[in-house]
């Protein structure tokens, strides 16, 4: 029987609160979700990830289905595939869809006779963030984050910011706490026979390890983790958000992210609740204002970045980085460099790594050694339980990498093993001495840091922000062991025998 509207619910908006089907009525609607057998191929996906998306899709199905609507959840060979088939079999009047987080997807929906509606998974819409970036001649994220905080109301009293700053990112910075800590384990959820279902129909090309329930697979559990996060992981997420041991792999992250950018969560309700614990007095400020400004300001800031300059933007190289992935990236049996291979294992072990390790491990790493800005973005979307284009292109290419010769930062985030050794326990029992420049013991990182400073300090040079440091380079007298011995490194690192 023909339906007067089918909304085509994609496979990250997974909500039945998003714009396309908040006013749906079951009766004269069917909701169309499709699995593509392209989209699967499309890359070498992280297990996890995959299972994770493909699962909640099929328990939202089943959600929608118990809420009265008519749902065709197919798997098709493409997106375009499964979208002809639907409308072959259910002859709906229309077609809508609710713009979908990716660029180069939105054009091709355009191109498709369906009805775009304006994407509410954010709480500014690129269109927004367009108007307000609009007449500015730099970009700015803290004047970004206090926009929102002021439009939004969150964590302020009148005018004026909660507790009198906007932010308490200097109380966040701590290294890791001496001893082993118990850190909050995660919750997990038991498998079932969906989820057997989901990893026995997964391509072959999926690595890493299988799911261990950590990652839940519907709103239910998303909002539980929600929860959890509030009362045991917030009051003492803020202090070492930034640091990292060999001890946790999650630490006290609230390990959300997949949630959101799936639409399992929307930021709002979790700053309403990260808001509503510092109310209580359950929480620290400077905690509650930390993991804030980490959703309402940087992810958003991302969010809009990334539709503000699209798509010339995916193709950013200004250091002219050529390099190949290294193979330490896709197997911590590749590298002896013990920061390197605990942050792989992590991600082979649970597709996530948290932000300090995403951006002062893989992405230092990747922009002191040179490797291709498209090669990193296309590893670490595939990676990451949490990955999408959005996310990894102004995260790699404008904070990791420089690509964009500084559109987003004012300076490379490029840094020796000295900011390792200070934030990590990595260094203890690691061959490579973060001290040390040049010499066979000599840190990696150390010495590609020195040599990164060397070959671009033209192009840094009137950057009051790298002065010092290319001042310091030009004095060095072992300036020349330096050379010789990055030149060994990344020889080695190419090889995968570092």
């Amino acid at each position: 029987m023909a339906r007067r509207q089918t909304v085509w619910v994609l496979g990250d908006q997974l909500n039945r609160r998003i714009a396309s089907l908040a006013d749906a009525v079951p009766g004269d609607t069917c909701v169309l979700l499709v699995e593509s057998a392209a989209k699967l191929r499309s890359k070498r996906w992280h297990r996890q990830r995959l299972h994770l998306v493909l699962a909640a899709m099929r328990r939202f199905a089943d959600e929608l289905r118990a809420a009265g609507f008519t749902v065709d959840h197919r798997q098709a060979r493409s997106f375009a595939a499964g979208l002809a088939a639907h409308r072959r079999e259910y002859r709906p009047e229309r077609v809508r869809v609710m713009e979908p987080m990716s660029w180069s997807m939105r054009q091709w929906l355009a191109r498709q006779d369906v009805d775009l509606v304006r994407n509410n998974q954010f709480l500014c819409h690129w269109e927004d963030f367009a108007a307000w970036a609009a007449d500015r001649p730099r970009l700015r994220l803290e004047d970004f984050y206090r926009w929102q905080r002021r439009r939004l109301g969150m964590l302020m009293e009148g005018d004026a910011p909660a507790g009198g700053r906007w932010n308490y990112d200097r109380e966040n910075r701590e290294p890791p706490p001496r001893g082993r800590v118990p850190w909050p384990a995660p919750r997990r959820s038991r498998l079932d026979a969906l989820d057997r279902a989901v990893l026995a129909a997964l391509p072959p090309t999926a690595f890493g390890a299988p799911p261990d329930g950590t990652w839940a697979t519907s709103r239910a559990g998303a909002l539980e983790r929600l929860q959890h996060f509030i009362v045991h992981n917030l009051p003492r997420f803020g202090p070492h958000q930034d640091a990292m041991t060999t001890t946790s792999w999650h630490l006290a992250h609230a390990l959300l992210s997949p949630y959101l950018n799936l639409g399992l969560l929307h930021p709002r309700e979790v700053c309403e609740a990260a808001e509503a614990a510092y109310r209580a007095g359950a929480a620290p400020l400077a905690s509650v204002e930390g993991f804030v400004r980490q959703i309402i300001g940087w992810r958003e800031y991302v969010w809009g970045v990334y539709w503000l300059w699209m798509p010339a933007y995916r193709d950013e190289n200004r250091l002219g980085a050529r390099r190949g992935l290294p193979p330490a990236f896709a197997s911590a049996a590749r590298t002896r460099m013990r920061c390197v291979a605990e942050t792989v294992r992590g991600i082979e072990a649970h597709g996530y790594a948290h932000h300090i390790q995403r951006l002062m491990i893989l992405g230092n790493l990747g922009l002191l050694a040179g490797v291709a800005p498209r090669a990193m973005v296309e590893w670490m979307w595939a990676s990451f339980v949490d990955g999408a284009e959005w996310v990894m292109l102004p995260n790699l290419l404008g904070m990791a990498l420089h690509a964009d010769g500084g559109r987003m930062t004012t300076k490379p985030y490029a840094a020796g093993g000295a900011y390792i050794r200070r934030m990590s326990d990595y260094c203890t029992d690691c061959p490579y001495d973060p001290q040390r420049r040049s010499g066979d013991e000599a840190c990696p990182l150390t010495t590609l840091y020195w040599a990164f400073v060397d070959r671009h300090r033209g192009r840094f040079a009137q950057n009051p922000r790298m002065r010092v440091a290319i001042a310091t380079a030009s004095r060095l007298a072992d300036l020349p062991a330096i050379r010789r011995r990055a030149a060994e490194v990344l020889a080695r690192l190419d090889a995968g025998t570092l």
